[in-house]
């Protein structure tokens, strides 16, 4: 099997970049180096914003859905064919655990795909609102809702393939051109999807352009350039807030996933021993997911037994070679990321928060970007390893008096992303779940993930919502037109 793609997608064709220049793409579990990618220079982003201009308002793909969903349907078949290198391209680039390419790395987004086909022809563009009347005269009103334009998408390395996919197909399916620019870390994530699309499927040259490079500041030039109407972008909030300053000189609209920090609330009603594997899953994928609850607040009434029950599950937490079909967690995506999270894990100890397990390099994975599951007990609500946002395998777990005390703490964040709350009375935990300022949350290990669940944050967690209708309308103007009404 072969195993990437090089070359990009620009304005219909396959290319290597201007320059000739390539970068290293490196498997975070082995340090070694696995292939190259085409390093994509500005006149290359520029070429492709003209191709995804270009295709937008000269080509009929805005206004013909039966053929979005064609072509839609093509990528489907063409993404099943190719489950087995994108597997192997997301465990080498991105030290995906496996057992997680059979899941929301990669088959649970492929089998979206029809999701959003069908959406392309079965949303109701146009709508008859109803008839007022204006200085004497009966007046008829249509809402249309047309295509944004063209999209600009920048996307992380956390999860590539899936981030990809569920920026793509809304904006493909409600009639958008886009510009996908991914993360260098995980960039065959993106290129394999450019080269199905290329030579699998009919999407006309320029509709979809994917743009890999080393140059941080193409993110910001997409961004900036007025010819592109929206930038949808998942990431850091640090980086969330500099695509905004980007874009606002243009005033183009802005859809943003960013970051979290959320809790999970363990009511003292209920045994945390019960839960404590459903918990330490914050450590899958090596922490490397917006959404995991990092910060676990428990009862002072079983505080110092719950954090023995955490530190067992977390000394036995399956963690190691992303190719065993056993493991859970895999390394940090890059050693720039491994360093990020020791350097926290030294701050949490300086801070005098106290280290109940783990907290380095694994003594027996030499080599890799690993760090060690790991907990620290008596964290300050205030302080920096329960304010920041990690992205590693660290919990933090706080003591609460009562559920006003754990709802205050929980929503002590500058992230509004997700949590969960758990307790046996089932009411009463839904009372508290309904009082945490979040975008999602889970109740007694209730799942919310699916294509059709818009996911977004409250407060700087990001601006709108991605997946389902609402995610769809994202991608979407809305234009009223007016006409004489009959009497």
């Amino acid at each position: 099997m072969n195993l990437g793609e090089p070359r990009n997608l620009i304005d219909g064709k396959l290319v290597n970049s201007s320059s000739g220049a390539v970068f290293e793409n490196i498997n975070p579990a082995t340090e070694e180096l696995i292939g190259v990618c085409a390093d994509a220079t500005r006149d290359d982003l520029d070429q492709a914003i003209a191709g995804a201009r270009r295709a937008f308002d000269t080509t009929d793909w805005s206004l013909d859905a039966a053929f979005r969903k064609k072509c839609l349907l093509q990528f489907y078949e063409a993404l099943k064919e190719a489950t087995d290198e994108l597997r192997e391209v997301l465990i080498a680039e991105a030290g995906a655990p496996r057992l997680l390419t059979h899941g929301v790395q990669l088959v649970t987004y492929i089998e979206a795909m029809p999701y959003w086909a069908n959406l392309a022809v079965d949303f109701d563009y146009e709508t008859q609102m109803t008839d007022i009347e204006f200085m004497g005269q009966p007046q008829r009103r249509l809402m249309r809702r047309e295509a944004v334009g063209v999209v600009g998408a920048i996307t992380p390395w956390n999860f590539p393939v899936y981030l990809n996919l569920c920026k793509l197909a809304p904006a493909l399916a409600a009639g958008n051109s886009v510009v996908l620019k991914p993360a260098p870390d995980t960039p065959w994530s993106a290129t394999v999807l450019g080269r199905l699309i290329a030579e699998k499927t009919d999407i006309p040259a320029g509709v979809v352009n994917v743009v890999a490079s080393s140059d941080h500041q193409l993110g910001a030039i997409l961004s900036e350039d007025p010819r592109v109407d929206l930038v949808t972008f998942t990431g850091s909030t640090a980086t969330g807030r500099r695509v905004m300053q980007s874009a606002s000189s243009t005033l183009k609209k802005v859809f943003l996933e960013l970051g979290g920090k959320s809790a999970s609330i363990v009511l003292d009603d209920i045994e945390v021993e019960k839960i404590a594997p459903m918990l330490a899953t914050v450590c899958t994928h090596a922490g490397q997911g917006c959404a995991l609850q990092t910060r676990l607040l428990l009862a002072r009434s079983q505080y110092e037994k719950g954090i023995e029950q955490m530190k067992v599950a977390f000394e036995n937490f399956p963690y190691g070679d992303p190719n065993d079909p056993s493991k859970l967690q895999g390394p940090q995506v890059s050693k720039l990321q491994q360093e990020r999270v020791l350097a926290y894990i030294e701050k949490g100890k300086a801070e005098g928060a106290r280290l109940i397990t783990g907290g380095g390099v694994p003594s027996h994975l030499p080599k890799g970007y690993y760090v060690e599951p790991t907990i620290f007990a008596d964290v300050d609500p205030d302080s920096t390893i329960a304010q920041e946002e990690i992205f590693g395998p660290v919990l933090c777990i706080i003591p609460y008096d009562d559920d006003d005390d754990a709802i205050r703490i929980a929503n002590n964040s500058l992230y509004g992303l997700s949590g969960a709350v758990s307790g046996r009375d089932e009411a009463r935990a839904l009372s508290v779940a309904r009082r945490i300022r979040t975008g999602t949350i889970g109740v007694n290990g209730g799942q919310w993930f699916s294509v059709d669940t818009p996911f977004g944050g409250y407060k700087q967690s990001g601006l709108g919502r991605e997946n389902g209708r609402l995610g769809f309308e994202e991608y979407l103007e809305t234009k009223v037109m007016a006409l004489p009404a009959a009497r």
